[in-house]
């Protein structure tokens, strides 16, 4: 009979917990940004198009629409949600604000195709105070930006990779791919981090002093902190760099 009982509430809490997560996805951006990935992976296919021959260009079209699938991208990206983020409701709460609604409007301008074409060849330089410029040094401790800015830029560039890969198997050997990836990880995060206060700074300049302060506090609190690394997590899963197309679970 307790196993019974056990069993009826996990199935009154599950569903839930399942809406709070999807929630957490809807206020947070994650469609949008993904949407926005989308856009610029199209733009890179464009730069490609010119420069490999006709059966490559379509191996990478092909790999990239199943990789970067939509439904795919976001089955893989809940699960690592879900597996390290045990309670979604600090970081829900946190985003449903008008102050979290505001962040989130402010990194999905960022992002949007126009925005990245019209900032391509750098951003403005900001000037900040230094209480300001304190504040943001807090953030770029605290957000996971350097890593996630690396994935991204990864994914776009190895879908090519990929299509060779296909193509050609055994083209670089595993042992050699990984190094050459990790290599390329760790180049492309000490890059990031030497404009990333100047982008936060950029990014999130219609925030006020407290509003950022706020921001801060939320992120390196023991909430923030799991909500980032979850999310970490679940960008690594949803663009899912390394592996080969064929290995993914569809």
């Amino acid at each position: 009979m307790r196993r019974l009982f056990l069993l009826l509430m996990m199935f009154c809490t599950l569903p839930a917990w399942a809406d709070n997560l999807d929630d957490l996805f809807a206020v947070a951006g994650w469609p949008e940004q993904r949407a926005h990935f989308n856009d610029a992976l199209t733009a890179a296919q464009e730069r490609y198009r010119n420069n490999l021959p006709p059966a490559v260009y379509q191996a990478l079209v092909n790999n990239s629409s199943q990789r970067f699938a939509a439904d795919a991208m976001d089955r893989r990206a809940k699960a690592q949600m879900r597996k390290h983020l045990p309670n979604p409701n600090p970081a829900l709460a946190f985003f449903q604000s008008p102050l979290g609604r505001k962040i989130v409007a402010a990194e999905l301008l960022a992002t949007r195709r126009d925005q990245l074409a019209k900032y391509a060849q750098g951003l403005p330089r900001i000037e900040a105070s230094a209480t300001r410029q304190l504040l943001i040094n807090h953030l770029s401790n605290a957000l996971p930006a350097r890593e996630a800015g690396a994935e991204v830029t990864l994914a776009i560039a190895g879908v090519a990779a990929d299509s060779l890969s296909s193509m050609i198997p055994g083209l670089l050997g595993s042992g050699q791919s990984q190094s050459m990836l990790n290599g390329q990880r760790q180049r492309l995060m000490e890059q990031i981090a030497g404009e990333l206060d100047n982008t936060l700074l950029f990014v999130y300049r219609d925030l006020s002093d407290p509003e950022l302060e706020e921001f801060a506090t939320f992120a390196e609190s023991t909430d923030g902190r799991s909500y980032y690394q979850a999310a970490l997590a679940a960008i690594r899963a949803g663009l899912a760099v390394g592996q080969s197309t064929s290995s993914l679970t569809q």
